[in-house]
């Protein structure tokens, strides 16, 4: 299995010991490892899901915006990845649960401690998220359905628009993916040209979604009664 894994710290030797565990924990569980590092939040909240970041080692006590805001930040837009909290005192740990934390580990950090937790994290990850391959011009790519905000018709192409901002055109028909998607209820069909991503909404009318990363998805008037009903019937059923 090959995982990549963030860790964000402003203490540099700290880091680097962390590193080096995880290393360790790689070569002795066989497990191909690619790890970033990163010294505060903004950093890491702008490039991690470029680097397709799986699990994040986070400090929590940070200048600027701290490891508890950076977490809230992530969460906005990805409920996946694994975040394990850095941190020399345990007053955060209740807080940790509210952005669904893998772990929280007090520093100085032990190796046997951080080994359950990555352990815990690719046992995780053998129930992968539910996917859709696609064909664009450089080849076949899948991408995770927790990725994606909206579905757009662009003539014979189709436009996945994602919540790191890419926008990425496959080389497919409108219709083939809105069928595919659409047999998972988070994704609904509002206009004829648009497919959206329930949980990627942030707030809508009658006539207008806008997604969490303000992206401007129209509603056809024809769709609006059911895509309302749809909504909520999906929002109740997540909070159950």
């Amino acid at each position: 299995m090959y995982m990549n894994i963030a860790i964000c710290d402003d203490d540099l030797l700290y880091m680097n010991q962390v590193k080096e565990m995880i290393e360790k924990w790689g070569r002795e569980h066989h497990e191909d490892v690619s790890i970033y590092l990163f010294n505060h939040g903004d950093a890491l909240i702008n490039s991690y899901q470029k680097s397709h970041i799986e699990v994040i080692l986070l400090d929590i006590m940070m200048p600027l915006l701290n490891g508890m805001e950076t977490a809230h930040e992530i969460r906005k837009n990805d409920s996946v990845v694994k975040i394990i909290f850095l941190t020399s005192s345990p007053e955060f740990a209740l807080e940790s649960y509210d952005v669904k934390a893998s772990g929280y580990l007090l520093k100085p950090t032990t190796y046997e401690k951080l080994c359950s937790l990555l352990n815990d994290c690719k046992q995780a990850f053998h129930y992968e998220p539910e996917s859709i391959i696609v064909k664009t011009d450089k080849g076949y790519r899948k991408i995770y359905y927790h990725l994606i905000e909206c579905v757009e018709a662009q003539n014979k192409k189709v436009l996945f628009c994602l919540n790191d901002g890419e926008c990425l055109e496959v080389l497919d028909t409108f219709v083939h993916c809105s069928n595919e998607l659409t047999t998972n209820d988070a994704f609904y069909k509002c206009h004829r040209s648009y497919l959206v991503h329930m949980p990627a909404i942030d707030h809508f009318n009658s006539i207008e979604i806008e997604t969490k990363t303000h992206k401007k998805v129209p509603i056809a008037r024809s769709y609006a009664k059911s895509f309302k009903e749809a909504y909520f019937e999906y929002m109740f059923k997540e909070g159950d």
